[in-house]
Formats: C-alpha cells, sequence, structure tokens
C-alpha cells in the first residue's frame, strides 16, 4: 500500500522548524526512485478524469513532484514563489501564518482565463499557503479543479479552508 510506504520513508525531525513542532521531513523520498514514480503516477491517476490546463507547485517542495505530475498530465506546470524570486510581471497575494504573515507570487501571465488548474504542494497544514495559490488562479480567472499533497496534517483543518475553492482534495498520507 502507497500510504504505508510513504509513511515508513518521511523522517521525523522533532523541535523544527521550533520547538514543539514535529516536521515532517520527505527528503528520503526523494532516494526511493520507485517510489518517487509510484507518488506521481498516483497522484496523476486521482485526476485523469477532470480536464486539467496547468499544475501549480508552491515553492519550494511543491516543485518536487509538481512539474513530474505535469509532465504526466502533458500540462504545463506553473510556479508559485516567495517574493523576488520571479523575473516577469508578477501578481501577489498575502496570507496570515500563526505568528505574522508570509506572502506568495505568481507570474501575471501564467494562467489563461478559464483555465483549469491542479494545485500542488508536499504538505496541507493550516491551508493558508494552497489557499493564497488559490486567490492568485482567481485573479487571473482561473478556476480550481482540486488540490493534492503529499502530506496532510489533518489535526490543522487546512482541508476546511479549501473546500471554499474545490472539493476535490487529495492527500496521500494523513497524520
Amino acid at each position: 500500500m502507497l500510504e504505508k510506504r510513504i509513511k515508513s520513508t518521511i523522517r521525523d525531525i522533532p523541535n523544527f522548524p521550533k520547538e514543539g513542532i514535529i516536521f515532517k521531513d520527505i527528503t528520503p523520498i526523494l532516494k526511493d526512485t520507485v517510489l518517487c514514480e509510484d507518488i506521481t503516477i498516483e497522484l496523476k491517476n486521482r485526476f485523469l478524469e477532470q480536464p486539467i490546463h496547468a499544475v501549480v507547485g508552491i515553492e519550494s517542495r511543491g516543485f518536487l513532484f509538481g512539474f513530474k505530475l505535469a509532465t504526466l498530465l502533458n500540462v504545463p506546470f506553473v510556479m508559485v514563489r516567495k517574493p523576488g524570486k520571479l523575473p516577469y510581471k508578477k501578481i501577489a497575494q498575502s496570507y496570515d501564518l500563526e505568528y505574522g504573515s508570509a506572502t506568495v507570487e505568481m507570474q501575471l501571465d501564467e494562467i489563461k482565463k478559464g483555465a483549469n488548474v491542479l494545485i500542488h504542494d508536499d504538505l496541507l497544514a493550516t491551508g493558508g499557503t494552497a489557499e493564497a495559490a488559490a486567490k492568485l488562479i482567481h485573479q487571473q480567472e482561473g478556476n480550481i479543479i482540486g488540490f493534492c499533497f503529499l502530506i496532510e496534517l489533518g489535526f490543522l483543518k487546512g482541508r476546511e479552508k479549501l473546500n471554499n475553492y474545490s472539493p476535490k482534495i487529495v492527500s496521500l498520507v494523513n497524520y
């Protein structure tokens, strides 16, 4: 079972990035090429029935599987990045964190009006970053076809925030 393989490969890092947090480290997954391939195929299969025009990956770990997923779906890959990382005209969206706020950006011409977009990141926690990406897509009049994640921390209830954008939310592993 894929979920069991992923869970047994993820490494827990206690007290990172701050005291009391158990960080779910996916870097050991990247050493297992078969597992990486199986993950991207599973994500692709979960969205085969959806008319997808682009995959958006959220910096930085959302790029790891997001690009391969876009390639498998034969659609463009679009990056959502931290401020100052994209060279062309861009739009920005700020969102709240537990302590403070953050901003993400997308290049202005990435999403065509009416395009169906799949948003990918490695982890769904509170949903703030994925929601910010969804707002960037809506600013360009794109449609959110769904969200996909390797890991979901269900106790943080991020899924509830994202349901406002799409009912199709896929997480391969839940904690």
